[in-house]
């Protein structure tokens, strides 16, 4: 897939980073994004995203975060897992399909815009297949020194071409093309 077909958004990996590579803490905690980031800072990325796709457990620490961040609408909520839920979550559609099919159906739902991929062990995943259409990254000035790196081990190499940065506040917002 590419951002070339036609009536389709891009394939967007996008998190908020330490500076030392973690996008979450020790036990998953991700609290201390918000001491950083919030939808303020920049509009234009949920402007564009339409629709979200998550592994099972990175959904599992949105619904922790959501309390803290309530006025996010990225679209539709996507996850993949092997393991859906025996009582169905409002507003949230479980795929137990393979990867490409699930990338698929969420782009279609983001109807037209992005479709946004979170979690380390899906976006590496996607990226690995070559799923992906850009990488965008919020660097938080904080030191995590343990945690969730940014990707999975034996990712491989990865080539990006930088095209953007911007900086609000004390974030620094990186955008990055996948060399297809």
């Amino acid at each position: 897939m590419s951002d070339s077909d036609a009536g389709l958004g891009k394939v967007v990996v996008n998190r908020a980073m330490s500076l030392d590579g973690f996008i979450a803490g020790p036990d998953n905690a991700m609290d201390w994004i918000f001491d950083y980031l919030d939808n303020d800072a920049f509009p234009e990325v949920m402007h564009a995203t339409g629709a979200m796709l998550a592994g099972r457990g990175t959904h599992e620490v949105s619904k922790r975060m959501s309390a803290q961040d309530a006025e996010y609408d990225g679209g539709p909520v996507f996850v993949l897992t092997h393991r859906p839920p025996d009582e169905p979550e409002e507003g949230v559609t479980f795929l137990t399909c393979d990867l490409e099919k699930a990338v698929a159906t969420a782009r279609a739902a983001a109807q037209g815009k992005n479709l946004e991929i979170l979690g380390a062990d899906l976006a590496s995943q996607c990226l690995q297949r070559g799923l992906v259409d850009e990488v965008l990254v919020y660097v938080l000035p904080v030191l995590l020194g343990d945690g969730v790196r940014f990707s999975t081990s034996g990712l491989g190499r990865i080539d990006l071409d930088p095209f953007g940065n911007r900086q609000a506040g004390p974030v620094t917002m990186l955008r990055f093309r996948v060399r297809k």
